[in-house]
């Protein structure tokens, strides 16, 4: 049977623009990856994709400040299949407080996305406290990027340690740590078994090399804490499918992982609570 699939990190718009050194560093060192890794993706070409891998939903990137229109014209013309990432700047304070207002007014957003190693700002810092409050105000969640970044890019920033005040000072955010937590696993799991709003992504991790302890706790504990991304093109979302459907899971753990999960959190039904046990 092929399976449900929502992917909660899409870049459709990666070819639009001359990219940043570290992401070409990224490119050639890390992912060793190809001429599609920067590549704009068509509306149709996108759709065609979801209809052969049964993707429902995909959510795709643009940014607060510098918003694409053209990336936002997916999500107006197919509201059923595309809802938008919204990249933020913490560092532009009210502007982008505003921004974000003003866009989850006019576009259907499904999370407000903020990368630490872009700033070398960690999350528990202060400039991030009002972007957090204006996320708990819209009822959005918002993605963090936790790990050892691939890129020559600051890495103490993204420590999942930093978010345990975070959940503290702010128990109403639905916090979700995005592309993995490498190589601090222990530390990301026993963060989301100590705070029920706590989440992680696995957005640019291959689900070939998800470690054991990972797998293990989506087999017990974690089973409705761990949601499936892509980082599509950076990794082909027909791969990451293809080879979670190879993980050693328990039954049902798969559709929570590919579906459930992503729809429960990012797409709820009226009134329904989200549930971590």
């Amino acid at each position: 049977m092929e399976p449900r699939v929502i992917d909660a990190w899409v870049n459709v718009n990666m070819g639009g623009a001359v990219p940043p050194e570290f992401l070409v560093r990224v490119k050639e060192d890390y992912f060793k990856a190809g001429s599609d890794f920067f590549k704009n993706v068509s509306v149709d070409e996108m759709i065609a994709l979801m209809d052969r891998v049964g993707m429902e939903k995909a959510i795709i990137t643009t940014d607060a400040i510098h918003f694409d229109e053209a990336v936002a014209a997916y999500a107006t013309a197919h509201p059923d299949r595309f809802s938008l990432g919204v990249n933020i700047d913490p560092r532009q304070g009210m502007r982008t407080i505003r921004r974000m207002q003003e866009i989850a007014a006019e576009y259907p957003v499904a999370t407000i996305k903020v990368t630490p190693f872009m700033f070398d700002i960690p999350p528990n810092d202060a400039t991030y406290y009002s972007v957090y409050s204006k996320c708990i105000e819209l009822d959005l969640p918002i993605t963090v990027n936790t790990g050892i970044p691939g890129p020559p890019m600051p890495g103490e920033c993204q420590h999942p340690m930093l978010l345990d005040k975070v959940c503290i000072h702010f128990p109403e955010l639905k916090l979700v740590m995005a592309h993995g937590a490498d190589p601090w696993w222990d530390v990301a799991i026993r963060l989301m078994l100590k705070y029920k709003n706590l989440y992680l992504m696995t957005s640019a991790y291959s689900p070939k090399y998800f470690p054991a302890e990972l797998i293990h706790f989506m087999n017990t504990r974690g089973k409705k804490k761990i949601i499936y991304a892509s980082d599509h093109p950076v990794l082909s979302t027909e791969r990451c499918i293809e080879e979670a459907q190879k993980l050693d899971l328990r039954e049902g753990v798969l559709d929570l992982f590919l579906y459930e999960n992503a729809r429960r959190l990012f797409f709820p039904e009226p009134a329904e609570t989200v549930e971590t046990d």
